[in-house]
């Protein structure tokens, strides 16, 4: 009797925010972020980096930075932002703007690594990425090529998939980050189908869409044209779309991926399943800019982040935007209110 009426405790409702490549525009953008009262008013946050580094950006770029430490052992306040040291201070001199290198590639890297250990401990219910450097992480030794696949490494996750979030449009990803001459063959049947059934948990529990209308974009001109075009729309696309329907999910295709995004914009589906990373973001970057959120599915915590990388041309100039980094924090949180 006693154990029915036990309540497991509540996991936090706070986020965490990291610093990105700190020869990159990361800093800057998360100390942009901290300064806007409507992004951070009522929430719990923990900016996880190294303090020397933003210390560093906030002198260059005059944004104040005045957060006190926090550690894991330490409960954490209803609200309001602190920080929390991912490096041994001291271990590497700070990056110089837009020189990215290992050192910058591996403060970036602590402070992933103990964000998802916040998130992993239920210290905090998710978290918020700052872009990093793909190349600086591979010269600091991170066998992977950006946050997603690493994200679902740290966490444990089987499962995962690229969502791209905005005003207008949302796309998943059935491959990430592989050449495009690799795509067919990484293309399978089961793939698309996992894809196509992570976004569609995602629509109905992080963004509120009842019944979800999925369009599965085809890989090839014209969906393949009846083959005419190259056979993988028919041979694995196709039985993908009927598997997914055959589950009970409302997916449509394959369709033609010159027209899917535009039938997409016009309200005929909630989201659209691209089969490689350009198909899909080239039409979201041109409709959403920087407003774009990209969401990590298949993870166990909330993970999103802006839809750009580190900027090293102008980074140290203090004229990066912070749009997406709010707008990622605001998605996540609004994602956090739902669960």
């Amino acid at each position: 009797m006693a154990s029915r009426l036990t309540r497991a405790p509540r996991r936090p409702a706070a986020l965490a925010l990291t610093m990105g490549d700190p020869a990159g525009i990361g800093p800057e953008i998360v100390l942009k972020t901290l300064a806007d009262p409507r992004a951070v008013r009522g929430r719990a946050l923990v900016v996880v980096g190294d303090r020397a580094c933003f210390t560093a950006a906030s002198r260059q770029l005059r944004i104040p930075f005045r957060l006190r430490d926090w550690h894991p052992e330490l409960p954490l306040p209803p609200r309001g932002a602190v920080f929390c040291q991912a490096s041994p201070p001291g271990r590497h001199a700070v990056p110089r703007p837009g020189r990215p290198g290992a050192a910058s590639g591996r403060l970036a890297a602590d402070a992933v690594v103990a964000a998802a250990a916040l998130c992993n401990g239920g210290l905090t219910l998710g978290m918020v990425t700052a872009p990093i450097n793909k190349d600086a992480l591979r010269r600091a030794g991170v066998p992977y090529l950006g946050h997603t696949e690493w994200l679902a490494h740290l966490s444990g996750s089987r499962a995962h998939a690229m969502l791209f979030a905005g005003r207008q449009l949302k796309v998943v990803l059935a491959t990430i980050h592989v050449p495009l001459r690799e795509v067919p063959r990484r293309l399978t049947a089961t793939g698309i189908l996992e894809v196509t059934r992570l976004a569609h948990a995602a629509l109905v529990r992080d963004f509120g869409v009842r019944r979800p209308r999925i369009a599965v974009a085809g890989v090839n001109p014209h969906a393949g044209e009846s083959g005419l075009l190259g056979d993988e729309d028919r041979s694995v696309v196709l039985p993908a779309v009927r598997r997914a329907r055959a589950l009970g999910l409302d997916a449509h295709g394959p369709l033609p991926g010159d027209t899917v995004f535009r039938r997409a914009l016009e309200g005929a589906f909630d989201l659209v399943v691209a089969m490689y990373h350009d198909q899909a973001l080239a039409a979201v970057k041109t409709l959403e800019g920087f407003r774009a959120v990209n969401v990590t599915l298949g993870l166990p915590w909330i993970r999103t982040s802006v839809d750009h990388g580190t900027a090293d041309d102008i980074a140290g100039r203090g004229i990066a935007s912070a749009e997406g980094m709010r707008a990622a924090l605001d998605l996540a949180a609004e994602m956090a209110g739902r669960r």
